[in-house]
């Protein structure tokens, strides 16, 4: 079998679309409760910021030499300007709209000995002309890429249009694959593979009782949805892919230590299209992916795998 190294020395074209955000680490030690409040005192010690969101898709992509083309929004803010030079420093191709009127989406986390104890968020939702504009971008970018990874974080990047936007890429010849967020999954009719949660999952489609019910359920999602495939990751006990006519792979998982779940189904939507860009059959992409998951549960905070920890796995 040839290495990853080996399939990739003919750049893939992808397109990745979506909520980009800034992680932000404060991490010190924690030797003292405050006497003003019960709550734990932290001592700085360093502190450090990560690619987010549909930028760890992008940062995951290039991690495995797998080249891709970034579109989301990011403010000319400072935290903007941290995004925008992590995106650099990863030789990432960008096309972003930013604007003085966008705020960065910023997770930050505060952590003493990788424990987190307490994430603050900042967001605010962005301006419509922003959100029309990469709407714009994207329908001239999607048709020049044969896969078009959209990472919807609900921050509010990917608006209304996206029914439309998943249309335009899928008649432009793209294959389109969605990390969803939504309740409502119809905004994403007409992928070809959708990848939820099984808490996603469940606000999507209601509880299930069993296996039986579940392939029911999913069934009809699909044929409802015009969507070929749905990818579902199910934690410690791996992941699932169902596919119209009614097949189904089970993978379990292959994590050896979980330490960190953040960022984890970004890395999997990154595995999986590099493969599948590769030129691996679905089934195959499926369980790369599957040990990619495995391997980026085992590291602290957002991250990424590279070609040699995922043939090493």
């Amino acid at each position: 079998m040839s290495s990853l190294s080996e399939k990739i020395s003919a750049p893939p074209a992808v397109l990745v679309v979506g909520d980009c955000m800034l992680d932000v680490y404060l991490e010190g030690a924690v030797q003292r409760i405050s006497p003003e409040a019960p709550v734990p005192i932290l001592h700085l010690a360093r502190q450090f910021q990560r690619a987010g969101g549909a930028a760890n898709v992008a940062l995951n992509l290039a991690r495995l030499r797998c080249p891709c083309t970034l579109t989301g929004l990011a403010g000319t803010d400072t935290a903007g300007a941290c995004l925008v030079e992590l995106l650099d420093e990863a030789g990432i191709t960008q096309d972003l709209v930013r604007s003085a009127h966008l705020q960065t989406t910023q997770k930050i986390r505060l952590v003493s000995q990788r424990q987190q104890l307490l994430r603050m968020d900042v967001e605010v939702p962005p301006p419509a002309d922003c959100v029309a504009a990469l709407a714009a971008r994207v329908r001239e970018l999607g048709p020049r890429h044969r896969w078009v990874l959209l990472s919807d974080y609900g921050k509010g990047a990917l608006g209304d249009e996206l029914p439309d936007l998943v249309a335009h890429c899928k008649a432009g010849g793209s294959l389109v694959l969605v990390d969803p967020k939504r309740r409502d999954l119809s905004a994403y009719r007409g992928a070809w593979l959708l990848k939820p949660n099984l808490a996603e999952l469940r606000e999507a489609v209601g509880t299930w009782s069993g296996e039986a019910e579940l392939c029911r359920r999913l069934a009809e999602l699909q044929a409802q949805l015009d969507i070929e495939h749905v990818l579902l990751t199910r934690g410690e006990d791996g992941m699932s892919l169902y596919s119209r006519g009614g097949r189904c792979l089970h993978v379990p998982t292959e994590a050896r230590e979980v330490y960190d779940v953040s960022g984890a189904g970004d890395t999997v939507l990154a595995a999986l299209t590099c493969r599948l860009a590769c030129g691996d059959a679905l089934e195959d992409a499926v369980r790369a992916a599957n040990r990619a998951a495995g391997l980026v549960v085992g590291k602290f905070g957002t991250a990424a795998v590279t070609p040699e920890e995922l043939e090493a796995a």
